[in-house]
């Protein structure tokens, strides 16, 4: 069984009475179990607490009075490994539940509906299933540089698309824009996961609907998906921003610090066969040297991406 250990640290500077929501805690769901965990804010204000049923994400609500604000969040989090048949069948239109109809509509950043072209020439050919969203995933993480700095709050789907470079949500949301195009419900996830490389921050994926259930996808392989503590799970980004402000308030600092460790008391899962077809859907297989396209410095300068 697989343990996280998580401590993150949000300073912010307050110029104005302003009000915050927060999804910074590990969220309810069967994957995951919270060991211990506490949210501390200073100055002390009056929390309030509530969540999602139908997500398992967890919400903080209070209000900020100008001067230096710091939120503190530490947990250790225990995963459960999953198993995934090699073959997992995709879901007709007309058999998609009615609570995940939502899941196949364009949003903000996922813009499905003018992706359907390029999505139909790039898989529309593929046999349906857990290796046609494979195949996405996998042109995804060969076509796109993972490149800080070439998109902000704002970039869409189509737009990194087009510029071929984007950080994690950036591949997620077009994992998730493919997905709907083509009928597949999609949606975004995020948490914390321990990186080879610092600094260490908030990571996205997104989840496909397929065999009935939902799986987890990472175009980027920065990280095997079956570690990641869920925190916030939604459409797009929209959804699972770990701060939304309303007020003049500015970020001063970001610090996220996630130590693993394997918890040998639990024996090891088993390790599936290898079927020779899908490859990294709960554990992707390492990037070697060399192989990721050669990233240019962009051309202008843009606002780090934040979430």
């Amino acid at each position: 069984m697989h343990e996280s250990h998580i401590d993150a640290v949000l300073d912010y500077k307050v110029t104005a009475p302003s009000h915050l929501l927060l999804n910074i805690e590990a969220g309810h769901c069967a994957s995951q179990s919270i060991l211990s965990e506490s949210l501390q804010v200073e100055p002390p204000v009056a929390l309030h607490h509530y969540s999602d049923d139908n997500s398992g994400n967890r919400f903080v609500r209070f209000d900020a009075q100008p001067g230096p604000l710091t939120i503190r969040y530490r947990a250790s989090v225990q995963r459960a490994p999953v198993s995934l048949p090699a073959e997992l069948a995709e879901a007709p239109v007309n058999q998609v539940p009615d609570a995940l109809m939502h899941y196949l509509m364009p949003t903000r950043y996922c813009e499905s509906d003018v992706m359907a072209r390029a999505a139909q020439q790039l898989f529309g050919d593929l046999p349906p299933g857990i290796g046609r969203v494979q195949a996405i995933v996998d042109w995804i993480h060969d076509s796109l540089c993972y490149q800080p700095g070439s998109s902000d709050s704002t970039t869409t789907a189509q737009e990194v698309f087009v510029a071929r470079a984007g950080v994690c949500r950036d591949f997620a949301h077009l994992g998730i824009t493919f997905c709907r195009a083509l009928n597949i419900p999609a949606r975004l996830v995020v948490g914390y996961v321990w990186f080879d490389e610092p600094p260490q921050d908030f990571h996205a994926v997104f989840e496909a609907w397929i065999g009935g259930r939902w799986v987890l996808f990472d175009a980027t392989r920065m990280a095997p998906v079956d570690r990641l503590v869920r925190v916030g799970t939604g459409r797009d980004a929209k959804d699972v921003a770990f701060c939304t402000i309303f007020g003049p308030v500015a970020m001063t600092r970001k610090e996220i610090v996630v130590r693993e460790k394997q918890n040998e008391a639990i024996p090891a899962p088993r390790p599936p066969e290898p079927s020779g077809i899908v490859v990294g859907i709960e554990k992707p297989v390492p990037v070697a040297a060399g192989t990721s396209p050669v990233c240019d410095p962009p051309p202008v300068q843009t606002v780090p991406l934040s979430d």
